[in-house]
């Protein structure tokens, strides 16, 4: 049965952030993840996760200004050093909140840097990531992100993260899988999934087009979910999507699909 997670980024944005923890746990979640803690001390994301008896399974390391555009700082090679420091910072936040994976967005194409400077950059940065996080036993995840949302985003395909990990060479390192990112780029989702399960830690979900919540696009999630729980995957399931009309709104597919927010528990 799914383990599904509210992305506090996306979804009970009626209310800011900090309150979002009480917000889910009062629509039945046991799960979060979200894109960044960085903005609020550890200790107050902390209290909230215990308070309201939630675990956190997924959040982002540090990834530049996003304000003003950054999507990921891996791939710079002016900002190498901002990088490791933003490692530490994840870490130190991992080991605060109970997280054991967090996701890194690699970044946009540079004007003025060969792509092959980016990558190796990119490579030498990440297993600089996995290599920090294994001494606490935490794992690694890279992201695929379509060009159409994201332009000029280096990683727009499972197969671009595929190749990366595979140069990068670290046990502690995993693909997270997006399924409405995949839709806009590859197609082939069940495919996809069963050829690269072993190396999947965890799974975003929104329909396409829109962004919204499953049932509202194209996207067969009944089937999609059914071949996820015939394969045995046990990690979480993101909700990672643009509610309509609101987020309490929004959540009526699970029921219908014959799951709860207390499933896999």
């Amino acid at each position: 049965m799914p383990q599904f997670a509210a992305n506090l980024t996306m979804l009970f944005q009626e209310v800011p952030f900090l309150e979002r923890f009480a917000a889910a746990a009062g629509a039945g979640f046991k799960n979060v993840e979200f894109l960044f803690p960085y903005d609020y001390p550890k200790e107050e994301i902390r209290s909230q996760l215990d308070k309201y008896g939630l675990k956190l399974v997924l959040c982002n390391l540090p990834a530049g200004n996003w304000a003003a555009g950054d999507r990921g700082i891996a791939s710079n090679p002016a900002r190498i050093a901002e990088f490791k420091a933003g490692v530490d910072l994840a870490i130190e936040y991992a080991l605060a909140l109970g997280v054991k994976q967090l996701n890194c967005l690699v970044g946009k194409r540079l004007e003025g840097v060969s792509l092959e400077e980016q990558y190796n950059v990119m490579v030498d940065n990440l297993r600089y990531a996995a290599d920090a996080f294994a001494k606490h036993g935490l794992q690694l995840l890279v992201e695929h992100i379509n060009f159409y949302d994201m332009p000029g985003f280096l990683l727009n395909t499972t197969r671009d993260v595929i190749k990366i990990l595979d140069a990068v060479g670290r046990p502690n390192t995993f693909l997270q899988f997006d399924i409405y990112h995949a839709q806009r780029m590859e197609g082939e989702l069940i495919a996809t999934f069963k050829a690269l399960q072993p190396r999947i830690a965890h799974i975003q979900v929104a329909d396409n087009p829109g962004r919204h919540q499953p049932g509202t696009g194209e996207i067969d999630y009944r089937n999609i979910f059914a071949v996820l729980d015939a394969a045995g995957y046990t990690g979480y399931i993101g909700l990672e999507y643009v509610p309509q009309p609101d987020t309490l709104g929004s959540l009526g597919w699970i029921a219908e699909y014959g799951y709860s927010l207390s499933s896999g528990l």
